[in-house]
């Protein structure tokens, strides 16, 4: 089927906003349950795969995933100068469609492939296997950003957009983070049970990544302009866009942090507190406190304001996360609980940890997503171009680099801290590196947030420049995607 140009509607802030139908927001956020998985398991998993089953020192597991990473710097802002190129003919869903399918292909291969013959060659090809996986997740992750800004002209109307996001990232973090590591072991951590991985989650992605290229053929999504500057005049106007960097900076320092904890997921429970099991029991009383959080959040930033509830929300996360030096293996159980079965003194603590992460955590990162809407917007009213896509690849960039970064960190010091690695599962490890995955679960990454929370102090955007009328004309373009689908 040929492109199909649709007519424009003209909009004005003053006419009466209605909410996005439950049906394209819902179509819009199951894409994240896969691309969460994309994001998390390589980060949590691949160093414990690349350890444990290949033989690769620590310190080189964590330069096998930068590397893919540091190319995505450039890869993203492509991709989303592209899709904004193309999208007014073809729109965004053909990027969803392509991206879903190829980055399934690269989640597979990653936990699939096994005989390199040696460390040093299964370093580089799990690096050239990420490298390839992660092109594929750009095709999808940046446009699919780029939509929740094109979605609602309405500022708290975006927020509810990213709640239901928000849901799906929790679904993700439980399959990607709660079962995955626990399935591996159950199934007896060899080639098998890594094997059985790749191939049930790189599934998962498929049905859920391509679902929002499918609900979103024809959805209205605002038209921000076509810009016909070259590819480096499209960044002047984000480096000009001081609420944008401003909040770029901080949730990029903020994620090296996150990034190191979730490296070590696997590490910490296994080693620093002996309690492997505990993983699953820990995210689903996090998704108990996520979902209890986004809906309050949402009614508290329209109260209070966006901003301070995203630091009342971090400062909270930090002290949290600090405590989680004090954990200690080996204590007694103290109570059966339905659903979560057995419960040790410490486990209760880890509990009790998971429910308020879960409600600052997910407070957060909802509220910065909802903020990069803002500052989108406040593009589009200020210049009459909005630029979703070039917006969405940079902020896509910093944030993979940033999940990039805590690999390289964590492999770092848990190779200054004496970590041994194996080619025959996990290995008992001295009482020093057990302090090295201890710093990397919750002092580094507590530092990081307080880092990144004295640079959010700089953040200012004028709510009443997004609620004022706008000037000119701006229309909302119909995306119709089914051409692209056919193309």
């Amino acid at each position: 089927m040929p492109a199909q140009m649709s007519a424009t509607v003209p909009f004005s802030a003053a006419q009466p906003r209605s909410k996005v139908p439950l049906g394209t927001v819902a179509g819009y956020g199951i894409g994240q349950l896969g691309a969460q998985i994309f994001r998390d398991t390589p980060a949590v998993l691949l160093p414990v795969f690349m350890t444990t089953m290949l033989g690769v020192p620590a310190w080189l597991s964590g330069f096998a995933i930068l590397l893919p990473k540091l190319w995505l710097i450039v890869c993203d802002p492509m991709v989303g100068l592209w899709s904004d190129r193309i999208k007014d003919r073809l729109g965004r869903t053909p990027f969803l469609l392509w991206g879903s399918i190829l980055t399934s292909l690269g989640f597979l291969a990653l936990f699939t492939i096994t005989g390199y013959g040696g460390p040093y060659l299964a370093a580089g090809g799990v690096c050239l296997l990420f490298w390839l996986a992660s092109t594929a997740f750009s095709l999808y992750s940046v446009p699919y950003l780029a939509i929740a800004a094109e979605l609602s002209p309405d500022r708290h109307e975006r927020t509810r957009i990213m709640a239901y996001r928000m849901i799906a990232t929790m679904g993700g973090v439980l399959l990607g983070v709660g079962i995955a590591q626990p399935m591996v072991y159950s199934l007896g951590g060899g080639v098998y049970a890594w094997h059985t991985l790749g191939w049930s989650f790189a599934a998962i992605c498929l049905v859920s990544m391509i679902i929002p290229a499918l609900a979103l053929r024809r959805t209205k999504l605002l038209a921000g302009g076509q810009p016909q500057d070259n590819f480096l005049a499209q960044f002047r106007p984000i480096l000009a866009n001081k609420p944008f960097m401003t909040l770029l900076t901080a949730t990029f320092v903020q994620g090296i942090g996150q990034a190191s904890s979730y490296t070590v997921i696997g590490y910490f429970y296994l080693y620093a507190l002996g309690e492997v099991s505990i993983i699953l029991k820990m995210v689903l009383v996090m998704m108990v406190g996520s979902a209890i959080s986004q809906p309050t959040f949402y009614f508290l930033s329209q109260r209070f304001g966006k901003e301070r509830m995203y630091m009342i929300a971090s400062g909270l996360w930090t002290a949290i996360t600090v405590t989680w030096y004090f954990v200690k293996p080996g204590s007694a159980a103290l109570v059966t609980l339905p659903l979560l079965g057995t419960v040790t003194e410490q486990g209760a603590l880890v509990l009790l940890r998971a429910f308020l992460l879960g409600i600052t955590n997910t407070g957060f990162l909802l509220l910065a997503l909802s903020m990069l809407t803002d500052t989108i917007e406040y593009q589009r009213r200020t210049t009459g171009i909005a630029r979703e896509g070039v917006f969405s690849g940079v902020w896509s960039a910093a944030e993979k680099l940033a999940f990039a970064m805590g690999p390289l960190i964590a492999g770092l010091v848990m190779s200054w801290y004496g970590y041994q690695s194996s080619q025959t599962g996990a290995v008992a490890q001295s009482d020093d590196a057990v302090v090295g995955i201890k710093l990397l679960y919750s002092l580094i990454p507590a530092t990081m947030q307080l880092i990144s929370l004295l640079i959010f102090s700089r953040y200012r955007l004028d709510p009443q420049v997004l609620e004022g009328e706008w000037d000119g004309d701006v229309a909302l373009a119909v995306e119709r995607s089914d051409a692209g689908l056919h193309a």
